[in-house]
């Protein structure tokens, strides 16, 4: 070998120093020739293709055919090149490789070909005596137990990058026939064939056509779709990954007309879809919802382990691994439907809704197991947090939510509303607190995603009309603030809100009379303290433990509040509540099914556990921090006349504080008792049994609540007002 590496060396010198170019095609006929004599003259069949010298003749051809290119002008062909063509050489070498004669050499025409793709920079693919047996080496790719894997994966890569530089010629690859529908199948049959292997020993002498020619039409047969699918399932990592950067390099074209071939006129869609269905099926249901809550998303580009098979593999990995394969193929088709031009992003979406969602997802969450249930629920979930493409997402959200748009009736059942978005509404108020949590965790992330048809279905639109206020009431007529400061008084008066509440602490905004009828402040400034003394004194726990204060919730209230509005300023939300409808007395006001669901769980915060209860609050301050007027006057506004049999997010705590005051009668040394278990909560405490510690734990979650409500309804200040924020920056 170190004798060739020599003779390619001087070789290489010869060439810089020859300019006649017909001793470069003479040098070039030279090689192919002792190429064809090889098969002449030998006579040990099992001789391997690297104790030859065809291996360096062909390199030699290769470095004249890009010396050559070099010398020439744009638009003109050596006489090398056209020799290539005209002698069907390529033609000739896939034949070989397919022989596999010598042993090995279906490797050598892979190297071959894929740097010609690479190195040769004039559009050569629309030549018939090139993509025509482009199209055959393809159809050798992708074969079961085939040891050159990695070379089919560079060569198919190279074959995708010369389609993305010209894109027309994916008609020649594909195959297509003039209208338009792809001939999977073989472009010349085995007469021709056994006539390009013929000249082997007899170059052609009657040239053939180096000119464009017109897609064939054939029977079936293994395309570069099916191919690179199969080596996107291979078992080496980098040969994967290969043939995912080759689709990834179709998918990604600009053209219309491409992205649309591609996707109505293969199956390329239907094969990505089902490879997701495939590792997703994978997944063992015996995994804990704990392990996916917080699940760090694998990039599809991250490096996989080195590729060797473990002799011991201990279950946990194999889960972790059939974790990892979904959701970096999951983060894949992501990413195509993301880079890709619309009609191929949507086509894929809609396969991926279809063949997933609807095929493999929506049945597991309907079924009878509980164990079953959590565990898709947790997938669910985390797919939700992955998830960025517009065109994915808006399936997705279809697929959990439907597209209904009129206010729900409280009667609605399935088939009258979305037969998955109902259950799955049910499944936060499940008898199984697990499961409750792990849906709960879902909308939670559901609501953090950019699609504005997921507030619109569990909220607003049964909010539109404001007829859970009282007609009448409010802004709607005049002297509307001095009605809201008269019920603030009588908000005071009531013995759950004495004087002595207001001059707690936490009164973050305390204004004289005259300066609440004055000022522009005043609306959130009751706000803010009505939530903060919601909470009797006896069952406070904030002034007994430090750094417990209401003011911790500030600044992620600004962060969420700043995400949120961000997030929506593309909606279309008006700045103001809607007038409300003079009919709408008639109306009977219904929150909806998921707001319904959340103050029911709310309404028994001091009789659940402690970790439900933390998601329960956490999704209903996320709804809180939107800037939309009516989800902001509903869920934040104390004040509000509500209309006969309406609750709101207020009623229902000031209903739980009735409760709690009851409660507490029969607790002895109730406030003793929660400051213990506060610190066992933060860690400043051992762990002991506690009498009544739900309860307990359901007050700490309930004054922590209404820390937190405080907080974003303080964030919310008017523009003019947000000087006051600045005690509470960084």
């Amino acid at each position: 070998m170190d004798v060739l590496n020599k003779l390619t060396t001087l070789f290489q010198q010869a060439l810089e120093t020859r300019e006649p170019s017909i001793n470069l095609l003479d040098s070039f006929i030279d090689h192919w020739k002792g190429i064809t004599n090889y098969y002449i003259e030998t006579t040990d069949e099992s001789r391997p293709v690297k104790q030859t010298d065809i291996p360096w003749r062909l390199k030699q051809m290769l470095d004249i055919l890009v010396y050559e290119e070099k010398q020439q002008e744009v638009e003109e062909t050596g006489a090398c090149m056209e020799y290539l063509l005209q002698h069907k050489i390529l033609e000739t070498l896939c034949t070989l490789g397919k022989a596999q004669y010598p042993p090995g050499m279906s490797q050598q025409v892979l190297v071959f070909f894929s740097k010609v793709l690479a190195q040769i920079q004039k559009p050569v693919l629309h030549l018939i005596n090139v993509h025509r047996p482009i199209q055959k080496l393809i159809r050798l790719c992708g074969l079961p137990n085939s040891n050159t894997e990695k070379e089919e994966a560079q060569f198919m890569f190279f074959v995708c990058s010369r389609v993305k530089k010209d894109p027309y010629v994916l008609n020649y690859i594909l195959e297509t026939a003039k209208d338009g529908n792809p001939q999977r199948s073989s472009s010349v049959s085995e007469d021709s064939t056994e006539e390009s292997f013929s000249e082997v020993s007899s170059p052609a002498s009657s040239p053939s056509p180096s000119t464009p020619s017109s897609p064939p039409q054939n029977t079936s047969q293994p395309d570069i779709i099916d191919v690179l699918t199969q080596l996107m399932k291979s078992q080496k990592s980098r040969v994967a990954l290969r043939a995912m950067e080759s689709v990834m390099l179709l998918t990604s074209i600009a053209q219309e007309d491409t992205a649309k071939l591609l996707a109505e006129e293969t199956p390329l869609c239907a094969l990505l879809s089902q490879r997701l269905c495939e590792l997703y099926c994978t997944i063992p249901t015996t995994l804990h919802p704990a392990d996916l809550h917080s699940y760090p998303l694998k990039k599809w580009k991250t490096p996989s382990a080195p590729d060797c098979s473990a002799t011991e593999e201990s279950p946990s990995s194999s889960a972790q691994e059939h974790i990892d394969n979904f959701f970096s193929w999951l983060d894949y088709c992501d990413e195509i439907i993301k880079e890709a031009p619309m009609v191929f992003a949507v086509t894929l979406a809609k396969a991926i809704h279809q063949q997933w969602l609807t095929g493999i997802v929506q049945p597991q969450l309907l079924q009878m197991s509980e164990a079953g249930v959590l565990v898709h629920t947790a997938l669910l979930s985390c797919t939700v947090r992955h998830i960025h493409s517009s065109a994915l997402l808006q399936e997705l959200v279809h697929f959990l939510l439907g597209n209904d748009t009129h206010h729900e009736q409280q009667t609605d059942t399935p088939p009258h509303t979305h037969l998955l978005r109902y259950h799955l509404i049910e499944h936060c108020d499940h008898i199984s607190d697990e499961i409750s949590i792990t849906t709960l965790r879902m909308f939670e992330e559901l609501l953090k995603r950019p699609d504005r048809n997921i507030l619109n279905s569990l909220v607003l639109r049964n909010l539109e009309g404001r007829s859970y206020r009282l007609p009448g009431s409010g802004e709607d007529r005049p002297g509307a603030e001095c009605d809201a400061l008269e019920e603030s008084d009588e908000l005071e008066e009531d013995p759950f809100f004495t004087d002595s509440e207001f001059s707690g602490s936490e009164s973050l905004l305390s204004l004289s009379r005259d300066e609440r009828r004055s000022s522009t402040r005043t609306q959130i400034a009751e706000t803010v303290n009505s939530f903060l003394c919601l909470v009797p004194q006896e069952a406070k726990t904030t002034q007994h433990v430090q750094g417990a204060g209401y003011d911790t919730y500030v600044h992620d209230a600004l962060k969420s509040l700043k995400e949120c509005t961000a997030v929506s300023l593309e909606w279309g939300w008006p700045d103001n509540p809607k007038p409300i409808d003079a009919h709408s007395s008639s109306v009977h006001f219904y929150e909806g099914h998921f707001l319904k669901v959340l103050f029911d769980r709310a309404s028994r915060i001091l009789e659940q556990p402690y970790e439900l209860n933390l998601q329960v609050t956490s999704v209903l301050s996320r709804l809180a921090v939107f800037p939309h007027p009516h989800l902001h006057e509903y869920l934040l506004d104390p004040y509000i006349n509500l209309s006969p049999g309406a609750r709101s997010l207020f009623s229902t705590l000031v209903r739980v504080i009735g409760e709690l005051m009851q409660r507490i009668q029969h607790i002895p040394n109730f406030t003793q008792r929660l400051i213990l278990v506060r610190k066992q909560l933060m860690g400043l405490e051992e762990e002991t049994l506690v009498d009544h510690a739900t309860l307990l734990k359901g007050v700490i979650v309930l004054e922590e609540f209404c820390k937190e409500l405080a907080a974003i309804a303080f964030v919310k200040l008017p523009m003019g007002d947000q000087e006051h924020l600045a005690a509470f920056s960084p």
